[in-house]
């Protein structure tokens, strides 16, 4: 897999936090929190990296599957919660995978700082005590750098993970520039935020996309974005960028 230079990270920027860039393997975060996190994430990604990748070598199919699997009970956690999230996203786990380990890394970074942001290829785990403003790029779309969603304190932790059919390496069926799905689990947030761009073809499939991402139990947001065309549901604040 080839990487592919993340710009939008140029925009980060936060008077309050410390923001840290780790990386293992294919494994890409950028980390903010109240102090400098970058030893203390190493160890957990590794970890979660261990988890997946040992899974997988027992079982291929994890890694393959385009739907959703059945997993053993004795399965790593972060695994489980990868299959519970695909299953009700109809998608295949992997879909899951980058909401997965920015959320498990997250919570494990919690016992060091109060406040986390961790941003895994466009899918963010966040706890935070201040109101954060999180700009949306969606490609070539004229909303890339105009508007952006705010996140109060009292909403987080929360997982906003986006998929695109125009942006980025990862598989997508549809061709939405920015699907961009809110849920307090991050896994989920990804699974679905996967499933939902694969069914937006253009800007008449929004209605349906919402309505499909609507329907599943634990989103609470979603945001669609088409060329020039826009729309959203639920916990969701829209603002100037």
């Amino acid at each position: 897999m080839s990487y592919q230079e993340r710009t939008y990270r140029k925009w980060v920027k936060h008077d309050d936090l410390t923001v840290v860039r780790v990386s293992e393997g294919e494994t890409d975060l950028l980390i903010s929190g109240d102090i400098d996190l970058k030893k203390d994430a190493l160890a957990p990604i590794k970890r979660y990296r261990q988890d997946i990748s040992q899974y997988v070598a027992r079982s291929p199919n994890f890694q393959t599957s385009l739907s959703p699997i059945d997993v053993e009970d004795d399965a790593p956690e972060i695994v489980r919660q990868m299959a519970a999230a695909a299953q009700k996203a109809s998608v295949g786990p992997m879909a899951a995978v980058a909401g997965a380990i920015a959320e498990f890394v997250g919570k494990d970074l919690l016992k060091f700082s109060e406040q986390i942001i961790v941003e895994n290829g466009g899918d963010i785990f966040i706890k935070t005590s201040e109101k954060r403003v999180l700009g949306i790029y969606a490609g070539n779309s004229p909303f890339t750098g105009k508007m952006a969603f705010r996140i109060e304190a009292d909403q987080t932790p929360l997982g906003i993970c986006t998929s695109a059919g125009t942006v980025g390496h990862s598989l997508s069926f549809g061709k939405a520039d920015a699907v961009t799905i809110f849920s307090r689990s991050t896994s989920l947030a990804d699974a679905v935020a996967t499933a939902t761009g694969n069914i937006v073809s253009g800007p008449e499939d929004i209605e349906k996309g919402i309505e499909f991402a609507k329907s599943i139990e634990g989103v609470e947001g979603v945001v669609i974005i088409v060329g020039s065309s826009c729309g959203a549901w639920g916990e969701v604040t829209m603002v100037k960028a």
